[in-house]
């Protein structure tokens, strides 16, 4: 179970402290802290110096484990005194980073790790659901009220209890402009007659009950990641394909829904929300639910190895090029050329895709260039986008938007390293890209039909690929 959860800013400060089986001493922040703050992945706020870069991080020097076992002996309490918690030698302490903050959950016994890191993303996504993107530093010191609130009704002495957005919001009101104007206008009192929530649960934990909407519609959004490594000249070292199923529902009443594929074998290792009857997909591969009203996951999957037995060819062709030579004066020290090309494939016959006549563009393609931890400056041009290097964390981000098989682009520069010795490795480049109306797998919708209710909502379907951690490493 979970004894303490903390919620640390991108500077490590403490914004939300909340314990439900005794309390945790503080410190454990700090002993995490020591080891977050040296992590260009895990510490939100290395990169201040430009919100381009930190924005999207990648996972590329992630120095703090998920799961860290912390001996309490060495973690002095509020008194500086050695102390232990409920008679426990050590605590192991869970952590997750979203939107720059560090998730903390601190649990004195062995537990499942799996749990305790998913609900750590279920508390950070209900924080979007109820504050928008990003769930940051500013959206949590907004709403302090609302974040102590939602946290007394998701943990129940230390275990998950709710964690569906349509359930909570029935028992706590989220935060719109009127009422925060209302409380500043009136001192923080507002008409909470009429626009108090429901206060009841729901029959169906996760929808709402009486939910009218006009028009009736809902969308369907199949994306599929892949997660790749590349050696420099482009050949693919490994690679996996993973997938969900986004729905957008705005349907009215209590519809029943029965979803479809025309090819199910494509599905393997799936799990499904709450909604889905399991025992009908493991019967019929029919998907049979009561939908959730709003935005939610329908399922998640990994596509099967034979499907993929053909092979995977990356989209994109990116032949990254590291130099160093010594300067030319005595006792100077080594300087470093970098040269990164960036172009597309035709990509056409790599990926399943609706017949189109015209090429297809690569969407919101960006390259991420980590540099060795001894560059003391880097002078990057480009011949399209935008360069962006950040002298605190040495990464530099390369925005380039998108991109086609017609264009070819170029990124050059110059390296400075502290010393006249070569560096041991050169870090992975890291690339992000989205290809709109295309598939990895060829999973797609054979039929929707609805039940349960009169009329006949609009629908929408469209296959998203995109990139997931995916690595280009360096000569």
């Amino acid at each position: 179970m979970i004894q303490s959860l903390f919620i640390l800013s991108p500077t490590g400060e403490i914004l939300i402290e909340r314990h439900f089986r005794g309390v945790t001493p503080r410190s454990v922040c700090d002993h995490f802290w020591e080891r977050a703050s040296v992590s260009l992945n895990h510490h939100g706020g290395v990169s201040t110096a430009s919100t381009a870069i930190a924005s999207d991080p990648l996972p590329l020097y992630d120095t703090v484990p998920p799961i860290m076992e912390i001996p309490m002996e060495h973690i002095p309490n509020n008194n500086n005194e050695s102390n232990t918690v409920g008679g426990e030698k050590s605590i192991f302490l869970f952590s997750i980073l979203r939107d720059g903050l560090s998730y903390l959950a601190a649990c004195p016994d062995e537990i499942s790790p799996l749990l305790v890191i998913e609900f750590l993303h279920r508390i950070a996504d209900m924080f979007v659901e109820y504050f928008g993107s990003p769930a940051d530093e500013s959206a949590i010191k907004d709403n302090f009220s609302t974040v102590y609130q939602l946290l007394e009704e998701m943990v129940d002495y230390g275990w998950p209890l709710m964690t569906e957005p349509n359930a909570l919001q029935s028992i706590i009101r989220p935060p719109d402009v009127m009422g925060k104007l209302l409380s500043v206008v009136t001192g923080g009192v507002s008409d909470t007659n009429t626009r108090a929530p429901s206060g009841t649960l729901p029959n169906i934990p996760w929808r709402r009950a009486g939910v009218r909407h006009n028009p009736n519609e809902i969308y369907l959004d199949i994306i599929e990641e892949v997660d790749a490594v590349l050696d420099a000249v482009g050949n693919v070292i490994s690679f996996d394909v993973a997938g969900c199923i986004q729905i957008q529902s705005k349907l009215s009443g209590i519809p029943d829904l029965l979803l479809t594929f025309k090819d199910p074998t494509i599905i393997d290792d799936c799990s499904f929300h709450p909604c889905v009857r399991y025992a009908r997909y493991e019967a019929d591969s029919i998907i049979s639910f009561v939908p959730p009203d709003g935005n939610f996951n329908l399922m998640r999957y990994r596509v099967r190895p034979s499907v993929l037995k053909m092979g995977f060819t990356p989209p994109i062709i990116c032949t990254p090029s590291f130099r160093y030579e010594t300067g030319s004066t005595a006792g100077s020290t080594m300087i470093g050329v970098i040269d990164i090309k960036l172009s597309a494939r035709s990509i056409s016959t790599l990926f399943n895709m609706e017949s189109r006549k015209s090429s297809v563009t690569i969407e919101e393609v960006s390259v991420t260039i980590p540099f060795p931890k001894i560059v003391k400056t880097a002078n990057l041009k480009v011949n399209f986008g935008q360069v962006l290097y950040d002298e605190a964390s040495k990464i530099a981000k390369w925005t380039v938007g998108n991109l086609d098989d017609k264009m070819r682009l170029q990124l050059t520069g110059e390296m400075k390293l502290e010393s006249a010795r070569r560096p041991d490795e050169n870090p992975p480049l890291g690339i992000t890209w989205k290809i709109p109306s295309a598939s990895l797998s060829g999973l797609s919708v054979g039929g929707l039909s609805i039940t349960g209710e009169y009329y006949k909502p609009y629908k929408g379907v469209r296959n998203i690929a995109k990139s997931g951690r995916f690595q280009i490493r360096c000569s």
